[in-house]
């Protein structure tokens, strides 16, 4: 099978031409433009992360894609990521069934701890339990998944003994992924789970997580089971040209970088940087020859079945958005793939 290309967004808060914020409800509906055009060019899967804060308009991913399911017609939909480790594993078995009713099949669920903790206090969640509260609804999602008569027992919430929840998946079940942002133990999860492997690569050199693949691979054989789909997520943006496409990104994900940097003790980033990781590093930025190169070069070094670019970072304008889907749909897309069978 062809690499699957995929395109992922967090709804950041864009600006508009006068440098304001956009108001979070119209963030909203310009992603489902996105969406669409993104579609309308054959772009394989559409992703939509969840964040619980001011400068992410998407607090509620499958509400956002259940309305892009009824304005696209065969693009892949999905979480990047659901933060299952403060949500119910049997409501979101429910919100995404019902998404895979609406779309005929399409979705898809990636799951995670996520990359921020607002969602632990705002859902009465102690952080102590940070890793209990991901490995038993993991547990019960996957059950959920695999079974339609569910008998489970963990420490989190009461057992459940012959359960069927509603809506059935037409399909039986719905595609899951985990998201995996560095550990080995997430590698192993996902392998005694059965779920797919999706590799979060915001910063460094791409081919570092081999050895994540390698044991993917290793422990899968281990078990006697068949791997699943490896993918990758990683920032970028498709510009005409290469110093076109930075400067239309560096300013955005700079004040993106910045003010979480703040809340987190990072030092500002610098333009240089910026340049090293467009040049070394994860960040896909560049005319669309350039990000293709990398891409293929990425996806050949690790496997892969599937390649998401994060398009969106902090206030870049929609219409750049815009711009950049094109171009990846038009000319990163089939560039990639020539260079694959190549």
């Amino acid at each position: 099978m062809p690499l699957e290309m995929g395109l992922d967004t967090f709804g950041d808060v864009t600006h508009d031409a006068q440098g304001r914020p956009v108001p979070h409800a119209q963030v909203i509906r310009d992603l489902v433009d996105e969406a669409v055009l993104a579609d309308e060019l054959g772009v394989d899967f559409f992703g939509v992360g969840e964040h619980h804060r001011e400068d992410f308009a998407v607090s509620a991913p499958e509400t956002v894609l259940a309305g892009i399911a009824t304005r696209t017609q065969r693009i892949k939909l999905g979480s990047a990521v659901t933060v299952l480790s403060s949500d119910d594993p049997i409501r979101v078995y429910q919100r995404f069934a019902t998404l895979d009713a609406l779309s005929g099949g399409r979705a898809e669920i990636i799951l995670g701890r996520g990359s921020f903790t607002e969602s632990f206090p705002l859902f009465g969640f102690d952080l102590e339990d940070y890793e209990l509260l991901f490995n038993d609804k993991l547990s019960l999602i996957a059950s959920l998944l695999r079974d339609e008569k569910v008998s489970w027992q963990g420490q989190t919430r009461p057992p459940l003994k012959g359960v069927t929840v509603y809506p059935r998946p037409e399909r039986g079940t719905i595609p899951t992924w985990i998201g995996v942002g560095g550990s080995p133990e997430s590698v192993i999860r996902a392998v005694s789970h059965e779920m797919n492997l999706m590799l979060a690569i915001i910063g460094g050199a791409p081919q570092r997580f081999r050895p994540y693949v390698d044991l993917y691979f290793e422990a899968h054989e281990k078990m006697g089971t068949d791997p699943k789909p490896i993918g990758v997520h990683s920032p970028g943006h498709v510009g005409p040209t290469d110093e076109e496409a930075k400067e239309r990104f560096f300013p955005g994900y700079k004040a993106m970088h910045d003010r979480i940097g703040a809340q987190r003790g990072w030092p500002p980033l610098s333009r240089e940087a910026f340049e090293r990781e467009v040049s070394h590093g994860a960040m896909n930025v560049g005319s669309p020859e350039t990000v293709a190169r990398k891409i293929a070069a990425t996806a050949k070094a690790l496997k892969l079945d599937r390649f998401d670019l994060k398009y969106s970072a902090g206030p870049v304008p929609h219409e750049v958005h815009m711009d950049g889907i094109r171009l990846y749909g038009e000319k990163v897309i089939p560039m990639v793939r020539d260079i694959l069978e190549g």
